[in-house]
């Protein structure tokens, strides 16, 4: 069954199958399965996450962004990887008070994945294979890779993980 952490699963499809992110189910950090059919209708940022990272303080922009536009139908599902430089090392306890404790975080953090690789989690397969990196590469390259999804569950857009949560706010507004 691979990593116990491999918390994205499919709902009848595969990720090369798959319409929207609808087809998709996903775990909290306590093992409970939802369905991300509850997204369809909203805009979504799905983003990889780490607490030790370069990056990290990024937490405190998309709360921000979360903050200003989720009353409007935004929202962002954070999955805590530890696939890019161990910088993910704790449980999901561990990151989730780590996030309220030093950026305040309310949006829902969600249950450790993998974004590359065989264990790669199954939504990100499909994310990746709707927005494409630089050269079209696949993969993803850090923590922090961003994933705008529209209100119909379609992938729009990729931004690297450089790009600071303020940056994307234009392009969520559009959406919504």
């Amino acid at each position: 069954m691979g990593r116990q952490y491999g918390s994205i699963r499919r709902r009848s499809m595969t990720a090369k199958t798959a319409h929207t992110i609808a087809d998709f189910t996903a775990r909290l950090p306590g093992g409970q399965e939802v369905s991300l059919a509850d997204k369809l209708g909203k805009v979504v940022l799905v983003v990889n996450t780490a607490s030790k990272c370069g990056y990290t303080p990024q937490y405190e922009g998309l709360e921000a962004l979360w903050r200003e536009m989720g009353p409007r139908g935004f929202e962002i599902l954070a999955f805590p990887c530890n696939q890019f430089g161990g910088q993910e090392p704790g449980s999901a306890a561990e990151i989730e008070s780590f996030c309220k404790v030093n950026f305040g975080l309310s949006f829902p953090l969600m249950d450790k994945i993998d974004v590359n690789g065989p264990q790669a989690a199954p939504l990100y397969e499909w994310l990746k294979s709707g927005a494409r990196g630089i050269l079209l590469t696949r993969s993803i390259k850090w923590n922090f890779t961003k994933f705008l999804v529209d209100r119909q569950g379609r992938v729009v857009r990729r931004y690297a993980p450089k790009a600071p949560p303020h940056m994307l706010q234009q392009d969520i507004l559009a959406l919504l």
